[in-house]
């Protein structure tokens, strides 16, 4: 039998070939992997990761617990451009989808791994801790509603050696948000040569054109180090997938010919720009030490729909009473204008009210501004920076040590267009700037190790992170309180009003966290880890989280593993102290609902309180055969989560209660239909199990097929009745597909011709339609997409390839309510609903 010392010694093992290609997560990876399985024999190599273990570096074969290592090769064998859209190709259990109409989700996309929350996994930078994005999900299709997590977009493919992804609880190795899993993105580290390449791809409706430019190149730091540095360009036209809303059709019959067509958009995002710039650099300063530092400048505009304004029964715009008049100011201050009233029958305000208040320079309907109604863009201009110093060695006495420290830094600056502040009325721009929000993050981290004192390993270390969350208030027309407020006009920038005066402030929050861990070889084939960790928060207090894992070779063609931890997320300084202003749907239609933070008056009023950390407890257990050239790996795993952190569901401000606040001296109180706050009220246990086989047979030369699928299923197991609602706990539990695979077939055709054909299969799942607390659910079937690509090598330095993700065009089911807002299609599919895709892409190394 073959040991795992052994294994160590002479590199892969057919164990350790089998159980690494079996644990990555991926049909892609598992690919790339049997592709390389001759090299890495011939060789003597090894695919080794850094997250899971601080012990000497291993192979992922020898890991107790899943970890995936998918190349950079296969971030490029995709159409797609956007690092999320990528990690949902080559990671079954990550779902992410477009977000066409979500404020600010718009800019920054709420991305779901193992079924949970975007900020339940923890995201690594050279195995350093990424800082969060500044922007909250507000509106996240329940399972993301109120997350904030970073944001991996802005991460370029062409700047990646490889990213690791280890699916298995880890908060007490690596501290807060470690739930679902880590991923650590690797920058190259090459001292020499370099990549150019360009994209070209569009949707087959002839739409969503995305041209990107990307470059990467390595140079020599002295002769003792190197210096790599990625960029990456790239736009996008937007995309519509609409049909023209019931309501705005009906104007039209009526007779309104300035109504747009359509009146509200849904689909991809326009993207102006998007720049990215990643550097990573390494100076050994002698045998034992070596100094390194990376970074990145980010920035990316991004501009989206909004709901459909009516022109005749819109709120606070158009109307004060349903749509019943039209809502009539008069300019001129003292109430003596004498406008007369608009009345509205069948969607058409009578011509000769209408045409009087038009010539009466003292009074005033929007209907003369936007005579078919509006709809506001949003939008927002996204920036990110991030740098990372830090010192690595060895003592004289075998200790080996890193220290460093970071900044990561993340700004939404955010605008919208095409809309106005009603209580303005005439005086109104028509463009704002709301303000933004900026998350700011700093760090330093000691790491200590020391390996194979008898079988032992020893590792530990000390961190310390400050986090400030910062809001800065927008241009005064975005939220000033114009002269026609008191006579039922809204007040702010109509669909994002902007922040105030009083809403700007900076909060931040410090802690600081101690961890051991240790590995002991019971037997030559039987690996045990633990590790312990402590941390201290200055607003919650402590928590202490441990972890146990096991590997063990029943025999040389299998084996088990398994793991058992308990692991906390930490409540965000964001959700503690953010304040928001969105326009949403309700079975009551558009209202404002205000987020406000837990402690604010107006949500204690509705039962705020001060927010605690989720807690977790998970376990693992896995399998893996190999038999010849066919591999199989079963993983489960099971995570129970208390006290998670979420938004209420829109709570309803009754008159009583805008009256008790009035007294309190709140006097925002009377702007807010709703209001929502964070709040621990609920309890979820989640559970999946990943199947990976891969066959590389000896009958079909240069080919692989491989399987991947992730059955991942939560079951709410209690909530708050009073601040959830039953729609959003279905949401939790059925707002993703429980199944989602993979098969893939690639083929080495010749020497210079490669091909590679997917089949990708996506469950059936329950769309929350509009967020309307299920007044308009959608029960979208299961899907099955196909994805090709062929390369040709022209040269040893130019490639050529063509490709088509969703081959055969296939959309989700027709949405059944349509006609209520536009949308053509469920607008949550994993697979997104703009149909075939069809690119090509350039490449020329040196």
């Amino acid at each position: 039998m073959m040991t795992l010392q052994n294994k160590r010694k002479f590199g892969f093992s057919s164990l350790s070939l089998a159980v690494s290609l079996a644990l990555t997560g991926t049909l892609a990876s598992q690919v790339a992997f049997a592709e390389e399985e001759a090299k890495a024999e011939t060789q003597n190599i090894e695919k080794i990761a850094v997250v899971g273990s601080r012990a000497a570096p291993r192979s992922v074969g020898e890991s107790p617990v899943p970890v995936d290592i998918i190349g950079n090769e296969e971030f490029t064998k995709n159409g797609a451009t956007d690092m999320n859209d990528l990690f949902s190709k080559v990671v079954p259990s990550y779902n992410v989808n477009a977000q066409p109409i979500s404020d600010a989700s718009t800019l920054v996309r709420p991305a779901n791994m193992r079924g949970l929350a975007p900020d339940h996994t923890l995201v690594l930078l050279n195995g350093k801790r990424r800082h969060r994005s500044s922007v909250i999900a507000f509106q996240g299709a329940g399972i993301s509603d109120g997350a904030q997590g970073p944001d991996i977009s802005v991460i370029p493919a062409i700047a990646l050696k490889q990213v690791e992804v280890l699916r298995d609880g880890a908060a007490a190795q690596y501290g807060s948000d470690a739930i679902a899993g880590v991923i650590n993105f690797q920058l190259k580290d090459n001292s020499d040569g370099g990549t150019i390449e360009a994209r070209y791809g569009e949707f087959y409706e002839g739409d969503g054109s995305s041209p990107m430019i990307a470059a990467n190149v390595g140079m020599p730091l002295t002769d003792n180090g190197f210096f790599n540095v990625s960029g990456e360009y790239k736009t996008q036209d937007p995309t519509s997938r609409s049909v023209q809303r019931d309501d705005a059709q009906g104007l039209i019959d009526a007779g309104n010919t300035a109504v747009p067509v359509p009146a509200q958009v849904w689909g991809t995002p326009e993207t102006k720009e998007d720049f990215k710039l990643f550097f990573n650099a390494g100076l050994d300063l002698n045998a034992d030490q070596t100094a390194y530092m990376f970074g990145n400048w980010a920035r990316r505009d991004v501009e989206g729909g909004f709901y459909y304004r009516n022109p005749t029964n819109r709120d606070g715009i158009y109307s004060a009473d349903g749509g019943k008049t039209l809502l009539v100011g008069d300019l001129t201050g003292d109430m003596s204008g004498n406008c007369p009233t608009i009345n509205v029958v069948g969607g058409v305000p009578d011509p000769d009210a209408l045409a009087q208040v038009k010539a009466d320079p003292d009074c005033f309907v929007f209907n003369e501004m936007f005579p078919g109604g509006f709809t506001p863009h949003f939008g927002g201009v996204v920036e990110d920076s991030s740098l990372v110093a830090g010192l690595k060695g060895t003592t004289k006495n075998s200790i080996n040590y890193d220290f460093s420290l970071s900044y990561g830094k993340n700004t939404s600056d955010y605008y919208i267009k095409n809309t106005v502040n009603g209580s303005l009325g005439p005086m109104s721009p028509n463009t704002f700037n709301p303000g933004k929000y900026v998350q700011l993050e700093r760090g330093a981290s000691l790491d200590l190790s020391y390996f194979e004192i008898d079988t032992w390993s020893f590792a530990a270390g000390l961190e310390y992170r400050r986090e400030t969350f910062e809001i800065y208030n927008g241009d005064p027309a975005s939220f000033e309180v114009g002269p026609l407020a008191s006579q039922g006009f809204g007040i702010g920038s109509n669909g994002f009003p902007g922040f105030k005066p009083e809403d700007s402030g900076s909060w931040s929050r410090g802690n600081v966290a101690a961890y051991i861990d240790v590995e002991k070889e019971i037997t030559l084939d039987w690996l045990v880890t633990g590790a312990v960790r402590y941390e201290h928060y200055d607003d919650f207090g402590s928590t202490t989280n441990w972890k146990l894992g096991s590997i063990y070779n029943v025999a040389e063609s299998f084996s088990l593993r398994g793991a058992v931890s308990t692991g906390f997320r930490a409540p965000t300084v964001g959700q503690n102290n953010v304040r928001n202003v969105t326009t949403a749907f309700s079975p009551n239609g558009l209202q404002d609902q205000a987020t406000l933070p837990p402690t604010n008056p107006i949500s204690v009023q509705k039962g705020g309180k001060p927010l605690d950390p989720e807690t977790s407890f998970n376990y693992s257990l896995g399998g893996v055969l190999t038999l010849g050239e066919f591999f199989l790996t079963l993983d489960y795993f099971h995570i129970e989560l208390e006290d998670r952190i979420t938004q209420t569901s829109p709570l309803e401000l009754s008159d009583a209660d805008k009256d008790e606040l009035l007294a309190q001296g709140i006097l925002d109180a009377s702007s807010f239909s709703a209001v929502r706050y964070f709040t621990n009220d609920f309890d979820t246990t989640t559970q999946g199990i990943d199947l990976v086989v891969s066959y590389a047979p000896d009958w079909l030369d240069g080919a692989n097929f491989a399987l991947a699928y992730n059955w991942t299923e939560t079951e709410v197991d209690s909530w708050n009745p009073d601040n959830i609602s039953d729609a959003k706990v279905k949401a939790l539990e059925e707002a993703l597909p429980h199944s989602k695979g993979t098969l893939t077939w690639t083929q080495e055709l010749s020497a210079d011709w490669r091909s590679m054909l997917r089949m990708n299969y996506y469950g059936s799942y329950w769309e929350n339609h509009l967020d309307s607390d299920g007044e308009l659910p959608i029960d979208v079937s299961s899907a099955v997409t196909f994805d090709a690509e062929l390369s040709y090598d022209v040269n040893d330095n130019w490639s050529l390839s063509v490709g088509a993700q969703n081959l055969f065009d296939k959309y989700p089911d027709d949405n059944p309510w349509a006609g209520i807002a536009g949308a053509q299609y469920p607008v949550t599919s994993p697979y997104g609903f703009n149909g075939g895709y069809y690119y090509g892409r350039v490449s020329y190394s040196f």
